[in-house]
């Protein structure tokens, strides 16, 4: 199915939307498995230094002079702590098994000795984890203990419980997930605000373009139905030939100056060329206009001062015959003919029409280059509109008191 480009530009918007989108989620599902992982093995290293601390420690406060005496690690705060120990033989000697006073995680004693004997036989620290006898994940650590003879006599078992580590990573976990798709969300929503912006230039182009086109075929219309009209009377009436030739040849003159205008204002939206500003007598240039349209029976006069503005003097003699061409063909009452007033003064330039006026709440609209109101208005006034913008200047339109429709386009005024 064929789309519009409008409908291309919005399907682009949205995939470079889901495109940075995607992109960002990967690098922050990396980050946080990074994180997460790195926060699990911190909490890890913590209790297991714990352990260490206290396997190491209570294996200097054992005796062992005739038996294992107990009396030091009795004495200890490590006896009363968190982590619990067990000092257990694990089958290396016979001696009563020593439990720490406090009990921090209910554990079987058998699997403490079980411990202590596979560190007895490996002749080195064993660490791991274990189940507690309530089913609770326990880490241990079982350092043996040697003698003075250099033999193994048994071992410290420490127990610490990991259900606060745990607890403590699954909160760290949930506040990482809950960051990364809120960060996912916004950046969401960033990546099409940015898509937009970047697609801007592309829709303004799109939107110019159809302008243009639009304003083309307006401002040809009319040549062209004219330009036919001669040629079928030429057609028709071979011996006014030569009386239609000069208008013929003025039509074409015309239609070529309005397509070489939009040339001009299409290069310059698109910035290929700049404004030709030069100080131009407003007051001469009016004049001028209307003395070369063609004002097919209107009553058409002007009331001119000395106004010099600084302007591209090709722009405003087409905004010029835009306004009058408007003020002729829809500046009248049904039946009579167009009476047009052009006033110039202080950088500004007044038509006047004795037509049915605007309707003032589509007056807004008027400019607009697809608005109608059925009075004053057409096509064309976008054009003008958009040389008054161009320059710095300004375009206006009100009813008159005593009827009719009043343009008044306004630039900045140079000193006379």
């Amino acid at each position: 199915m064929n789309r519009s480009p409008a409908d291309r530009l919005r399907r682009l918007r949205w995939l470079l939307t889901a495109l940075f989108t995607t992109m960002n989620a990967i690098g922050l599902v990396v980050l946080a498995g990074f994180m997460i992982n790195q926060d699990g093995n911190r909490g890890v290293d913590q209790v297991d230094a714990g352990l260490n601390r206290v396997t190491s420690s209570v294996s200097r406060l054992v005796s062992f002079d005739v038996t294992v005496d107990f009396n030091l690690v009795n004495t200890d705060v490590l006896n009363d702590s968190c982590p619990q120990f067990a000092i257990m033989p694990g089958g290396a000697q016979t001696f009563q098994a020593h439990l720490s006073n406090r009990v921090c995680v209910p554990m079987d004693t058998g699997v403490l000795n079980g411990l202590a004997a596979d560190a007895v036989q490996k002749g080195g620290v064993v660490a791991g984890y274990q189940q507690g006898t309530n089913g609770q994940l326990v880490m241990v650590r079982a350092e043996p203990l040697l003698n003075r003879g250099g033999k193994y006599i048994g071992a410290v078992v420490a127990v610490a419980d990991m259900a606060a580590e745990q607890a403590d990573h699954a909160q760290f976990v949930l506040l990482v997930v809950g960051g990364c798709v809120a960060l996912i969300a916004a950046l969401g929503f960033a990546s099409h605000l940015l898509s937009g912006r970047s697609i801007r230039p592309a829709a303004a182009a799109m939107q110019e373009q159809e302008v243009l086109l639009a304003e083309t075929a307006h401002d040809l219309r009319g040549p062209v139905a004219a330009l036919r009209a001669l040629a079928e009377t030429a057609q028709a009436n071979p011996d006014q030939r030569a009386a239609l030739l000069p208008r013929t040849v003025q039509l074409a003159s015309d239609m070529g100056s309005i397509i070489d205008s939009l040339l001009v204002r299409a290069r310059l939206a698109a910035g290929v060329e700049q404004l030709s500003i030069q100080p131009v007598w407003l007051d001469q240039l009016v004049t001028d206009v209307v003395d070369q349209t063609q004002s097919g029976g209107a009553q058409v006069t002007v009331t001119a001062a000395p106004t010099k503005v600084d302007a591209d003097p090709t722009l405003v003699r087409r905004a010029i015959g835009n306004l009058l061409d408007n003020a002729v063909r829809y500046g009248r009452q049904p039946g009579a003919e167009a009476i047009v007033h052009i006033t110039v003064a202080g950088g500004a330039v007044t038509v006047a029409d004795h037509g049915p006026g605007i309707d003032p709440t589509a007056a807004a609209d008027a400019f607009d280059r697809f608005s109608s109101t059925g009075g004053s208005s057409g096509l064309g006034l976008s054009i003008v509109r958009w040389v008054a913008q161009a320059h710095g200047g300004t375009l206006a339109v009100y009813n008159a008191d005593e009827g009719g429709a009043i343009f008044e386009l306004r630039f900045p005024a140079l000193a006379s």
